[in-house]
């Protein structure tokens, strides 16, 4: 898919090379063992600053949602449409087959049959043979106030069990409060709540849905959910990556 505008290629071929920097062994076991894991300076400034910049283009953009119209929290956000931008095209290729591994050992182990393809293109098909044919990646934005209850983003029956979220403002000096909140609901156990501490540029790949997590009978799966908690001062920009397309 061709990108509706061509951002210079210094912003595109460094991303996709940062990718392939990390130590993915040691953000595996990281993410095996937490449901999430951090991935340090993903974007440069001036990309970050690149990518908020797009939020009051409409032409980047097939809609806009205000959270509190539907009972999600309060502020807003933007689903890219297709062809996206080519720094958020890149890292969606670029970070599923990565975590394509992760999300099929888990479901090896959960006892789910499905498995993905090693190419996001190769899944995309699978999502658009499906009717998933909307792009999911989104711009989101915060002002004092605004908060992200916990959800999923499912979007469809085919959902892939890994998303990204990166945060394009610096803490303490763009915004404050909004931090970054997963919990995980495990069975017969209360629910455990991981505050995810970002700075700019900064990637956290989480569970969306499920894992599996290994007790001292087997395996079993925990729920998981994400949000953001209130904003206290200043602006705050995430965009999401979503890897599975939505109906």
């Amino acid at each position: 898919m061709k990108a509706a505008f061509a951002m210079p290629l210094a912003t595109v071929s460094p991303a996709a090379a940062r990718v392939e920097s990390y130590d993915w062994v040691k953000l595996t076991a990281e993410l095996n063992n937490q449901g999430c894991v951090i991935l340090e300076k993903l974007l440069s400034p001036d990309q970050c600053q690149q990518i908020a910049g797009l939020y009051p283009q409409e032409e980047h953009f097939r809609s806009q949602v205000h959270m509190a119209r539907h009972g999600f929290g309060k502020g807003e956000y933007r689903y890219f449409k297709y062809p996206l931008p080519d720094l958020i095209g890149g890292l969606r290729t670029a970070l599923y087959p990565r975590l394509a591994a992760v999300a099929n050992e888990w479901n090896t182990r959960m006892g789910i049959g499905l498995q993905y393809p090693r190419d996001h293109v190769s899944f995309l098909e699978q999502c658009h043979a499906e009717g998933q044919t909307r792009p999911t990646p989104l711009l989101l934005q915060y002002v004092p106030g605004d908060y992200n209850c916990l959800h999923q983003d499912l979007y469809g029956e085919l959902a892939f069990p890994i998303q990204v979220a990166i945060l394009l403002s610096e803490p303490g000096s763009d915004f404050t409060g909004g931090e970054f909140v997963l919990t995980e609901q495990r069975p017969r156990m209360q629910s455990r709540a991981e505050v995810v501490p970002l700075r700019q540029g900064d990637a956290v790949a989480f569970a969306v849905h499920n894992r599996p997590v290994q007790g001292s009978k087997g395996t079993y799966r925990v729920n998981l959910r994400h949000g953001v908690s209130r904003l206290r001062s200043g602006m705050r920009h995430t965009v999401g990556i979503i890897f599975h397309d939505a109906k």
